[in-house]
């Protein structure tokens, strides 16, 4: 039976469906604007270019320099770009990355954001920006971060590589696993975490083995939804203070990183958040953290941090900072714990 909580739904805008980027123009429209200035990474400029001639003279430009870990330089570029061009909202077309961009630019001057997913970031969600400078990297929760409107197309998402889709996914999942056991949980978002977390893990197995497949797809597209959704709502623990340091310092992969330190940060806290975690465990084979790794495995992702680069005489200047202001988690913060938690995510090494 549920108890006393709260539970605060983040207002956004939703378009879910094959075919829905056909709608960025009307939802520029929609929210009284005239100039969107388009975002995107290198790799996606084409795609954010042919949007940009499809909103025709809605388009205000392409801003195509987002990069993993929304440096503050690049979001100081983007702004000068923003108001050169006479814009007065943003489409960020992407993943991570790109919408860490607009979430930066909205934080500034709270320019009206539309999202086209082609990832299972879920960051899209929520009102949650992560921006480094000199090798730290900061989160911030702000209602101007979240974005008005989000544009899931499955079809946008057939493209890409099963690899990136793979750790997109667990990414995702990263979010929802943590979101069982916040201190700030609810019913409602446990709920979410745990079909979220479902879709995934049975969508990923078919996005690798038919990677067109549009189902799987769009599937894998309502998982990510639910599992940032989460975030959105709930705060964070140690995983994702973990990922912040590694990626931040180290400039490690985002996606990457999540992926490799989940299973070991969820069996961190197997124990301390037994209760908690049992529907997610019952997912994976009844062991959270081996089974999460056993998951990851059998999708050929990433499972070392020493794969990505990491040299193992940083990972006590890791430990320091991660330790250093933690987030709140269930269990308590012991230094030589998540040095050991680091050695075995360094290592590749199954969780026990």
């Amino acid at each position: 039976m549920a108890t006393h909580f709260n539970f605060d739904i983040n207002p956004a805008r939703i378009l879910f469906g094959v075919g829905q980027l056909n709608a960025v123009a009307d939802e520029v429209r929609r929210l009284g604007k005239k100039r969107a200035l388009i975002l995107s990474t290198p790799f996606q400029r084409v795609d954010a270019e042919r949007l940009a001639e499809q909103l025709g003279p809605l388009a205000a430009g392409v801003f195509d320099e987002a990069t993993m870990h929304t440096p503050v330089t690049v979001t100081v570029k983007a702004m000068d770009v923003y108001d050169a061009s006479g814009a007065d909202c943003v489409v960020a077309y992407g993943g991570g990355s790109t919408i860490g961009l607009g979430k930066a630019i909205a934080y500034r001057n709270d320019a009206p954001q539309i999202v086209v997913a082609t990832t299972y970031a879920g960051s899209e969600v929520t009102p949650i920006l992560g921006q480094t400078e000199n090798g730290i990297k900061t989160t911030v929760r702000d209602s101007k971060v979240l974005p008005e409107v989000v544009i899931y197309d499955p079809e946008l998402t057939v493209g890409l590589p099963v690899a990136m889709s793979v750790t997109s996914g667990l990414n995702a999942m990263a979010h929802a696993v943590e979101g069982v056991y916040a201190r700030d949980g609810n019913p409602v978002s446990s709920l979410m975490a745990v079909e979220g977390v479902r879709a995934l893990r049975d969508a990923l197995p078919v996005i690798v083995s038919q990677p067109t497949d549009l189902a799987a797809r769009g599937d894998a597209l309502y998982g990510a939804w639910l599992c940032g959704s989460v975030l959105g709502t709930v705060g964070m623990s140690l995983h994702h203070k973990l990922c912040h340091t590694l990626g931040g310092r180290f400039d490690l992969p985002h996606a990457e990183t999540h992926a490799i330190v989940l299973p070991h940060s969820a069996e961190y806290n197997a124990q301390a958040a037994a209760l908690t975690l049992e529907p997610l465990a019952k997912l994976f084979g009844g062991s959270i953290g081996a089974g999460l790794y056993d998951f990851a495995r059998s999708l050929n992702a990433p499972l070392a941090l020493k794969d990505l680069g990491l040299q193992e005489t940083r990972l006590d200047e890791a430990t320091d900072l991660a330790v250093k202001n933690p987030y709140w988690n269930p269990r308590p913060i012991e230094r030589d714990a998540v040095r050991s938690l680091l050695q075995r995510a360094w290592e590749g090494s199954r969780p026990r």
